[in-house]
């Protein structure tokens, strides 16, 4: 780091760019990215967003954080190395590979949001498709946190707004690895960790999230995660109509301005909200919820469509 921002850079360990066996990032440590940023870095960063960011000894840190798994059935051979962005590579049980990232600050736009960026330019080769190629078993699981809350205290204030993570990663809901607990509900203690969105104790794990293909979708992401931390918990009381308002130039960045796509996602995710916050199961969710796995028994439509033998 330096008076003039933080600087993101590698460390010249070596370890970190050796594939390691599954889960066995965490004995090489993860650095902290969301401390140690001076006045230059938010700068440009809007008063409404301040809330998100504190003071501490001169420095400021990042009340969001947020952690990605880049999961690949192939590296680039030459960028298996160290990385800024990661905090190193190892097996990965279902798809070959992944990629973890070290812990980063979740912000809003900002000079220190485009250096956290960069991190991801930077590991372009990693991240995207043309170099680092995924098949359909891969996956990009997120894993957020805010400070002063726990995981379940996350989960109670995002999940009303869920639904639009719900509407781009439909097709997910009913993969193996994610199709545990959708309605997002408390238990979680004694169910397998293969939930849509898994709740431990500090943090929540966006496990529904598909494979990382470009460094645009990377960076689309963050920004989707960012508002709906943002949203979700120093606005608890707010419209979901409002929320959909904010990240509707995201959506459209994401479809690349095909407004039909995005009017298809938007209103699909007022109708997957629906289900997450009622438990009911409508004919505009029905292709992606299996209602004998997350029934409301009180809905008289999730009887009917299980008489009539549907299964997802």
């Amino acid at each position: 780091m330096t008076k003039q921002g933080i600087e993101y850079k590698t460390e010249g360990n070596r370890t970190r760019g050796i594939v390691q066996g599954y889960h066995s990032t965490k004995y090489l440590g993860f650095i902290d990215h969301s401390k140690g940023a001076k006045n230059s870095d938010i700068a440009q960063l809007p008063k409404r967003d301040r809330a998100n960011i504190t003071n501490v000894a001169g420095d400021w840190e990042s009340k969001f954080t947020i952690g990605m798994e880049v999961e690949k059935a192939r590296l680039h051979r030459a960028s298996v190395k160290e990385h800024a962005l990661f905090a190193g590579f190892e097996k990965d049980s279902s798809c070959g590979y992944e990629a973890i990232t070290h812990i980063l600050p979740l912000l809003g736009a900002s000079t220190w949001r485009t250096k956290v960026f960069s991190m991801m330019h930077d590991a372009e080769k990693i991240i995207d498709e043309q170099w680092s190629q995924s098949n359909y078993k891969c996956g990009g699981h997120i894993t957020m946190a805010c400070e002063g809350m726990d995981g379940e205290e996350i989960r109670k204030a995002v999940r009303k707004n869920m639904g639009i993570f719900y509407a781009l990663f439909r097709k997910r809901l009913s993969n193996g690895y994610c199709k545990h607990n959708i309605l997002m509900e408390t238990r979680t203690g004694g169910m397998s960790r293969y939930q849509a969105v898994l709740v431990k104790s500090s943090t929540i794990e966006f496990r529904l999230i598909s494979k990382f293909q470009t460094v645009k979708q990377m960076m689309r992401r963050y920004e989707l995660c960012y508002e709906l931390m943002n949203f979700s918990i120093n606005n608890p009381n707010g419209s979901h109509g409002a929320f959909l308002k904010k990240i509707t130039p995201i959506i459209v960045s994401m479809y690349e301005g095909d407004m039909s796509k995005v009017a298809y996602i938007l209103d699909l995710a007022k109708h997957m909200r629906k289900y997450l916050t009622t438990g009911k199961v409508n004919r505009q969710v029905i292709n992606f919820i299996d209602p004998a796995r997350n029934m409301n028994a009180t809905d008289c439509y999730d009887r009917e469509l299980l008489r009539n033998g549907y299964r997802a």
